[in-house]
């Protein structure tokens, strides 16, 4: 079944407003939603439905840009506002009648887009009034914790309301389509499957890098760092969609069980190999990439004394037969020089060249932001005429999902996430013990991090990172994909 009623809590906050009302304006535009499909939007705040649809249209207007010239009337008619506070049963009583009205209700999807420290208040408030109870079903925002202790502990709240296959995890990334894309890489073209193993690959590379700093999000991002706010998440489900092993068919559970194993492999970064395997960094003063000046992280956080790191960088390793030896380079960083997140597998080099000199690695580059790309780096003879051997140049073989789509929208990640969440299928969520092997993984290296007191190294705005993140790929004869 698909659900009738989305239950948007936090619908004020930014998320909703450039990414969640926007992704469900583009879904009932292109007839994704059910005809009576409800959007009841929960926040504090006091304002009148009329109110609020005008700040909806204006979000969607201003997240569509051009795209959004017609009328949004018949979208805004599903959206209906409640000011709610959560810790009250007044507002429960209240929501139980709106969902109900005119025979609705039958099947709700809950939308926690708020703080995890009142996910507990929402589950309480949620189950007490029998809004809970199966078909039912709610999806979460990251950050699920800051560590394993308080993930256990925010998880446990929410099974007391939701059943674990009723609870959608959340992580944008697996809405991209070139996340998705790589189990169609791997799994849909047999030419890979045989190379896909320490025979043959060298390295991955895996980078998230953004040019914005932490202004804005001082207090969640001093809490949190680049560790726990990328590597826990974004950059390790990437390392387990690439380094998993085929799973038995598309299933939620074939999926995610085979990614947990991944991340039960993970070699253990401790006190007595942290300063080797990883890096810590914190920008200092230096420019933008539009030529501007940017301040130091201190400043942007206004935390004159504050050691939070804003860059790192992990040398990691793959402890089973097909990854055995092979580097995993794991990097993300704020104020870097240029906004990109990409996969890099670079092959192993020629046991022996016919060619002499000047024959390149194969590399497979697989590029998620600032466009969606897949390109193989070959070996191909130059044209022309030679009077001595064969010279060689390195040519891209590249599909861009761009020119593929003829120069289509390209979506928002969270449309086929939300989607999937009213259709009941948790294929792209992320399941608890997923969750908690990667936070098991993340705190070994923040507890080595405290234990050796290793202090972030400065970089300048603007630039690369650290220039100690080259130790981590030099000592393997690798370097920086940049």
């Amino acid at each position: 079944m698909t659900a009738d009623t989305f239950v948007l809590f936090g619908a004020t906050g930014d998320l909703a407003k450039r990414m969640l009302f926007p992704s469900l304006y583009h879904l009932h535009q292109e007839g994704f939603l059910p005809d009576h499909l409800r959007i009841i939007a929960c926040a504090r705040s006091p304002r009148s439905h009329e109110e609020f649809r005008a700040d909806v249209e204006a979000s969607v207007r201003e997240r569509g840009g051009k795209e959004i010239d017609h009328d949004l009337t018949p979208f805004l008619e599903r959206v209906f506002y409640l000011s709610l506070d959560v810790t009250t049963p007044e507002g429960y009583d209240e929501l139980s009648r709106i969902i109900h009205e005119g025979g609705c209700g039958k099947e709700v999807v809950y939308y926690l887009s708020t703080s995890p420290s009142i996910f507990g208040e929402v589950c309480r408030g949620l189950k007490s009034h029998g809004l809970a109870d199966a078909p039912n079903r709610c999806v979460v925002e990251k950050p699920i914790g800051y560590d394993l202790e308080s993930n256990i502990e925010i998880n446990d709240t929410v099974a007391k309301a939701f059943s674990e296959e009723r609870t959608f995890r959340i992580d944008h990334y697996l809405g991209k389509e070139t996340v998705q894309n790589l189990v169609a890489l791997r799994f849909a073209n047999r030419i890979f499957e045989p190379l896909w193993n320490s025979e043959t690959i060298k390295s991955v590379q895996i980078s998230i890098s953004e040019t914005v700093g932490a202004e804005g999000r001082g207090g969640y991002y001093d809490e949190y760092g680049a560790m726990r706010d990328m590597m826990q998440n974004h950059l390790l489900q990437l390392l387990c969609l690439v380094a998993m092993e085929p799973p038995s068919s598309l299933s939620a559970e074939a999926i995610r069980n085979e990614k947990v194993k991944v991340l039960k492999s993970l070699a253990p970064i401790t006190k007595d190999n942290v300063e080797s395997k990883t890096v810590r960094g914190q920008y200092s003063e230096g420019f933008c990439p539009n030529g501007g000046q940017a301040p130091s992280y201190r400043h942007d956080v206004e935390n004159p004394d504050s050691g939070t790191e804003t860059y790192v960088a992990v040398a990691a390793e793959i402890q089973n037969w097909r990854w055995a030896g092979v580097p995993f380079y794991l990097e993300t960083g704020k104020r870097m020089a240029e906004r990109k997140t990409q996969v890099v597998i670079a092959f192993r080099p020629l046991p022996h060249s016919i060619f002499g000199q000047g024959v390149s690695e194969n590399e497979l580059h697989i590029v998620l932001q600032p466009e969606e790309r897949i390109t193989l780096q070959i070996m191909n003879k130059q044209p022309g005429l030679s009077a001595e051997g064969m010279p060689l140049e390195e040519l891209p073989l590249n599909l861009s999902l761009v020119e593929r789509n003829n120069g289509a929208r390209r979506r928002i990640a969270y449309e086929q996430l939300i989607l999937d969440a009213l259709l009941d299928n948790p294929s792209l969520f992320v399941q608890r013990d997923e969750q908690e092997a990667a936070w098991r993984w993340i705190d070994s290296i923040a507890d080595a991090w405290r234990e050796r007191g290793m202090e972030p190294k400065g970089y300048r705005a603007g630039s690369a990172g650290p220039s100690a993140k080259h130790v981590l790929t030099e000592r393997n004869g690798d370097s920086w994909y940049e």
